[in-house]
């Protein structure tokens, strides 16, 4: 049912039967509505409403799900796989999914029973999105305690400013992290999106990924919302979350990389031309296209090859079978190529285009843009240390924010 994102190049993913029908119709919403509104919703930088109906209405909000609680139970790899295929289609509902699923399968591995069976029927029955306000605008990434959570009236007020709260604005519930002033711990709580004083504000300003609407929120004594507070008692979150996060990431670069260089292949198959050198008619008897594009499609292979080990590996650690630095650095190797692959594919593959390549009409400015963006999400020249620190030394990174 799915055919290969780059030919022989990069094999088709191989799913089990079982999830054959769920997949098809997650598949017609991602390449029908989903793709053909990518351009527009980029354009006018709007939360993609319509996209995220489509992927309610397939049921691929409970892909994340258990199936003990009702949802599909997709392994890491396979809710990966997932995003890779929405990113051909639009990296900003891509992103925006992807926040969900992390934070749904986050969710089901350290909430309540109760809590979860609650969140399992909202979101298998009405397709509930959990969107995210956890970032703060501190002098650095991981200074915490500009939300402040206060006790009052047997629960909480939540009083702060949060940014790059991606998903929150379309959101059902927004999982807002929060500093207790009372146990002196941090909170981890699910806000309905139309509590009195969470206002979502549309300022988000980036170049790319526009129509995430990545932008702040603010708390204005919030209250929050009995048996909605997540994890049970002061658990911390997996020591594979992070990993997830930057290896989603990865494969949402990966895909917006294949995305161009498909556009770039059909640009130059129709209106491109070979130079005066080259003994032939068509843009694809120039060798130096052919070469640009054979490198740029090798690195990309190269990229999602390593992705994919990585998914794969999210699931191994989270069964306990490797330990976490073997995760760890094949996230980091992903993160590195798929960065530098997309980059290539979104920017130095024009110049087998040429001059019209460059045309407004054409929007293939889209695609460097959104790589581009995320690229920025952390440092990938720290992915490079990192890992030359563990080989040379054995050095292991411990869990942390963007370890």
């Amino acid at each position: 049912m799915e055919t290969s994102v780059l030919g022989a190049l990069i094999p088709a993913y191989v799913w089990p039967d079982s999830l054959r029908p769920r997949l098809a119709a997650l598949y017609e919403a991602i390449d029908g509505s989903i793709a053909q509104g990518a351009r527009a919703t980029d354009h006018a930088g709007q939360y993609p409403t319509a996209a995220i109906a489509s992927l309610k209405a397939c049921g691929a909000m409970g892909a994340a799900v258990p199936a003990l609680y009702g949802g599909w139970g997709l392994t890491q790899a396979q809710s990966q796989e997932i995003l890779l295929r929405m990113a051909l289609a639009d990296p900003s509902v891509a992103q925006i999914y992807k926040v969900h699923d992390d934070l749904v399968r986050e969710i089901f591995t350290f909430a309540h029973d109760a809590t979860c069976r609650r969140l399992a029927h909202d979101i298998t029955a009405r397709g509930l999105v959990i969107g995210q306000a956890i970032a703060e605008p501190g002098a650095r990434a991981d200074q915490i305690g500009h939300v402040i959570a206060t006790p009052a009236s047997g629960g909480h007020v939540l009083n702060g400013r949060k940014i790059y709260a991606t998903g929150a604005m379309g959101a059902d519930l927004v999982a807002v992290t929060s500093y207790d002033t009372a146990s002196q711990a941090m909170r981890f709580d699910l806000v309905p999106r139309d509590t009195p004083g969470l206002s979502v504000l549309d300022d988000w300003q980036g170049m790319g990924q526009r129509a995430t609407v990545s932008g702040t929120v603010l708390l204005d004594n919030v209250r929050t919302v009995p048996g909605m507070l997540v994890p049970k008692d002061n658990q911390p979150p997996p020591d594979w979350s992070s990993l997830r996060y930057q290896n989603g990431f990865s494969i949402i670069l990966a895909g917006i990389g294949v995305a161009a260089l498909r556009c770039a292949a059909r640009f130059v198959h129709d209106h491109a031309r070979p130079w005066l050198s080259v003994d032939g008619t068509a843009a694809s008897d120039d060798p130096m296209i052919r070469r640009l594009f054979g490198d740029i499609g090798a690195e990309l292979a190269g990229a999602i090859a390593l992705v994919r080990d990585a998914a794969c590996r999210l699931d191994l650690r989270a069964a306990g079978t490797i330990s976490r630095a073997e995760a760890a650095m094949a996230v980091y190797a992903a993160r590195s190529l798929a960065s530098r692959a997309s980059l290539r594919a979104t920017s130095d593959i024009m110049a087998t285009m040429g001059a019209r390549g460059a045309s407004s009409t054409l929007g293939f400015d889209r695609y460097w843009r959104d790589a581009r963006t995320l690229s920025l999400h952390d440092p990938v020249d720290w992915k490079h240390e990192e890992i030359g620190h563990h080989i040379l030394t054995g050095w292991l990174p411990d869990a942390g924010l963007y370890r």
